[in-house]
């Protein structure tokens, strides 16, 4: 006795190409997704690697002990910090500021020209300016 075909011929035909056709649907979007995925990645990467530059700044400002001699070691840290990382040197800035018993450090890093900014395309983009600020006590503060 012949075993039936579950699926006819004609059907079996007509579906050929039905991966093709829903993949050309969903491929784009999974695509866009996975690029996002990546530019969001190395943006939260890069954000991490200024907050972490300006921690070690104020860590640095600790020895200090005039606020001349505070932001001349975090300027210097913050300096050597941002050369032993993937930081361009020339879009970083340093701003160091005391005021009331704290040093306030805060790095800022424009990363418009990342090729990870650069590669997002049409998706939103995250934004260019990275600001990371980092405070730490002086003094003799009860």
């Amino acid at each position: 006795m012949r075993r039936r075909d579950p699926i006819p011929e004609r059907r079996r035909k007509r579906r050929e190409g039905a991966a093709a056709v829903e993949f050309a649907l969903v491929g784009p979007i999974l695509i866009l997704l996975l690029i996002g995925i990546v530019v969001y990645g190395g943006w939260f990467l890069t954000a991490q690697t200024v907050q972490a530059v300006a921690s070690e700044g104020a860590r640095a400002a600790i020895g200090g002990l005039t606020a001349i001699e505070r932001e001349g070691l975090a300027r210097i840290e913050v300096t050597s910090a941002v050369h032993g990382v993937a930081l361009n040197p020339d879009r970083t800035s340093v701003l160091v500021a005391e005021d009331a018993g704290r040093l306030r450090v805060v790095v800022v890093y424009d990363a418009s020209d990342s090729p990870l900014m650069l590669m997002g395309g049409m998706l939103p983009r995250p934004p260019a300016v990275i600001r990371r600020a980092a405070v730490i006590q002086v003094g003799d503060q009860p």
